[in-house]
């Protein structure tokens, strides 16, 4: 008996210690995500995302001479002008921006600082910015003060939360070194402020089947639709420059073509793939990775960005820029999304630890709600540092691959001359990439057979049939707009 009540205690002993083992890990060790301890410094904080913000929305437009009415009857309560003990230099014509009250109504509310405070509607404003009051206010999530506009870019403005007892912000402050804080504008190295960036620009109107512009036909004056085809073979599949390709010609099979007349036909016949690569319904999976590599134009740096099918190995979505912002993330994003009604519940999106990810997640999240709400699984690093890094490094290695690929590609053409120019030569990249290059990962075969593609025995003949079902797709599309 005595030995059956040392067993229960010993078992009760361990139960506790589980317990609070439990507790511990809970407490102190993120399982969702073993993350950096580099991640966790203030230093960093300039590089996430805040959450969305409280949005406060005035339905009806206020009457000073009705708000008058309703507090007498309902509070009986008389609201009278301001009395003056002195003179007032507010001018009479100035009134209240959300009820209109007449100035025998407002009073300075901060002095010679020159903000007013209307006496009937609580309204705080200053007449030199003119009327601030619109149907929506934007409110900070964590102490509920409305956001001041800081700063105005090209395509956002940057909402601030300056309230200086937010818990945000003071969760953030005590993070800080001291060292930075005895110093004369310290604290202006951290990131310590709620922000929320208010784009102006509707990323998601834009157009993503229009056709670029100086689009030629095929009207062939001293050639004929082979010889196009033999130039996209030699200039993509084989990654020939301009000038090899017609030297190439020349030596082959005795035609004679400038190297310019070979970019003209491959811009010709990247408008005619171009909507069948981009509308191509290609079944993408649940996982999808991304990443960014920049180019040369003009001697310029510019970006390209890939999206590819983890499952498949497909590019569902591409993007010239001249920038690394947000927008071109976006439009990348709506390309990979365009076959997509809502996105599947185990959906994962890795990409590196650029912050426009998130930030392009977070207004698919505001423009679509819950349909398309995903969080961005970021692979930070070259080296397998974390958890999350062990886990997803072979998929941020795939698109690095991809780059590579293209990159080879790329090298003997020394640049582009226009941002138009990258945006033909990607399109009949991509095209070649995804319907007629042999993978070794699937089996040496293309990574999506169409059935008119295979009756082709040669390249050259996959290229015309390509563009003839480019041609097919630009029809629909025209048919469905005027339907």
């Amino acid at each position: 008996m005595d030995i059956i009540l040392y067993l229960l205690q010993i078992i009760q002993d361990l139960y506790r210690q589980n317990c609070w083992l439990v507790s511990f890990i809970c407490r102190y060790i993120p399982l969702k995500q073993w993350a950096y301890d580099d991640s966790h410094s203030p230093k960093y904080q300039k590089f996430k995302t805040d959450e969305l913000p409280r949005v406060q929305i005035f339905t009806q437009e206020w009457n000073w001479k009705d708000l008058l009415s309703y507090y007498q009857q309902r509070y009986d309560k008389i609201i009278k002008p301001v009395k003056r003990r002195s003179d007032c230099d507010i001018p009479e014509n100035c009134s209240c921006p959300r009820c209109h009250a007449p100035s025998i109504y407002l009073y300075k509310n901060n002095g010679k600082k020159g903000q007013l405070l209307c006496k009937i509607c609580d309204a705080r404003f200053s007449p030199s910015e003119g009327n601030r009051f619109s149907s929506l206010n934007l409110r900070c999530p964590h102490c509920g003060q409305s956001l001041v506009q800081k700063k105005h870019r090209k395509h956002f403005i940057i909402h601030k939360c300056v309230n200086p007892k937010c818990p945000y912000y003071l969760h953030n402050l005590k993070k800080v070194d001291k060292k930075d804080l005895n110093e004369d504008y310290g604290k202006n190295k951290y990131k310590l402020h709620y922000i929320y960036r208010e784009f102006t620009i509707d990323f998601f109107k834009i157009n993503l089947n229009s056709l670029p512009k100086n689009a030629s036909s095929l009207k062939f004056s001293k050639h004929n639709a082979h010889v196009m085809s033999l130039c996209l073979t030699m200039h993509i599949n084989l990654g020939l420059s301009l000038r090899k390709t017609s030297q190439a010609l020349k030596d082959l099979y005795n035609i004679s073509i400038s190297h310019q007349q070979v970019a003209n036909y491959c811009k010709t016949a990247a408008l005619c793939v171009k909507p069948f690569v981009d509308n191509y319904d290609y079944g993408a999976g649940s996982t999808f990775t991304a990443d960014e590599t920049y180019i040369k134009i003009r001697g310029v740096k510019a970006y390209i960005w890939f999206i590819m099918d983890a499952a498949k190995r497909s590019i569902i979505g591409y993007q010239v820029s001249d920038n690394r912002g947000v927008g071109p993330c976006i439009t990348a994003m709506r390309m990979a999304f365009r076959h997509f009604s809502e996105l599947p519940k185990d959906f994962q999106f890795i990409a590196d630890g650029y912050s426009a990810y998130p930030l392009a997640a977070q207004q698919f999240f505001r423009q679509y709600g819950e349909k398309f709400k995903f969080s961005i699984t970021q692979v930070i690093g070259l080296t397998n540092d974390d958890e999350v890094s062990k886990e997803f490094r072979p998929y941020k290695q795939m698109i690095e691959r991809l780059n590579r690929t293209y990159k080879a590609s790329y090298r003997p053409t020394n640049g582009f001359d226009n941002i138009d120019g990258a945006n033909y030569d990607l399109a009949l990249w991509v095209a070649y990439y995804n319907f007629l290059r042999p993978h070794k990962s699937n089996n040496y075969k293309v990574l999506n057979e169409v059935e008119m593609l295979q009756g082709a025995d040669n390249m050259p003949g996959k290229w015309q049939l390509l563009i003839f079902l480019g041609q097919q797709t630009i029809l629909n599309l025209q048919q469905q707009a005027t339907a």
